[in-house]
């Protein structure tokens, strides 16, 4: 589904990605980690083309986007949706206006498919009867579910998530992490998730990155991450700072 080679990111004399390589299957789910300022978000935002490298190849569907012109990465854009860490709502919309931004600005005009396919996607993310509420009225975690919605409304291949179940107490936070799952497995949708919870990689990972300092430290399953003695990796998976009182 998607793929990354030698990827590296410079701005002014910092450098953010040093040699990314990744592959992510159809289906599957991957999850980057690490400390902040590691590079996650920067890489994140590689992946749909937000942001140029400064050298290294990024491959969606085996098509290389890096260098295409915005039109041009306009129907790869389609296959690929982006969950925003602060869902990026339209305040003065409701839920189904804001559900419905991306088939109306991709061209639909009949409101009765536009109603259906909000209906669906709302259906989804258990959020029925909730079409008319603004988002001032909603909780961080109904507000995520809208958010996710918005992004399966146009059924893209890929998802990527920044941060799902950031500011959200426990219980949303699982609910968020089942429906990445139901997603996977409802429509076989490959995911991207960077987060700092462990409990939300522990729960929906098939592969875990872990980013250090712009390049990837750890690759592989999550048991294996829990289970290895390197002292850095403990150290993020314990949340010590290794500072000494």
């Amino acid at each position: 589904m998607l793929a990354v080679a030698g990827l590296t990111k410079q701005i002014g004399d910092q450098q953010i990605l040093r040699g990314i390589d990744l592959q992510v299957a159809s289906g599957e789910t991957l999850v980057i980690i690490g400390r902040s300022g590691s590079g996650k978000s920067v890489l994140l935002k590689h992946l749909i083309g937000l942001m140029l490298p400064s050298s290294g190849e990024v491959f969606i569907e085996g098509r290389q986007i890096v260098g295409l012109k915005e039109r041009q990465l306009l129907p790869i854009r389609k296959t690929v949706g982006m969950m925003f860490q602060g869902c990026a709502l339209f305040d003065a919309m409701t839920v189904e206006e804001n559900v419905a931004f991306p088939l109306r600005e991709a061209g639909e005009r009949n409101a009765g498919v536009i109603r259906a396919k909000v209906a669906e996607a709302l259906e989804v993310v258990d959020l029925t009867g909730h079409e008319q509420k603004l988002p001032v009225n909603l909780s961080g975690g109904m507000k995520k579910r809208v958010a996710l919605a918005r992004v399966v409304i146009t059924r893209p291949h890929c998802v990527l998530y920044d941060e799902p179940t950031a500011g959200l107490d426990p219980v949303v936070s699982d609910s968020i992490n089942h429906l990445i799952r139901r997603l996977q497995r409802q429509f076989g949708v490959t995911s991207i998730v960077v987060t700092h919870d462990m409990k939300c990689a522990g729960h929906v990972a098939d592969k875990v990155a872990f980013l250090h300092e712009g390049a990837i430290y750890f690759y592989g399953a999550f048991a294996d991450l829990v289970a290895s003695q390197d002292p850095l990796i403990q150290d993020f998976i314990q949340g010590r700072s290794g500072d000494k009182d």
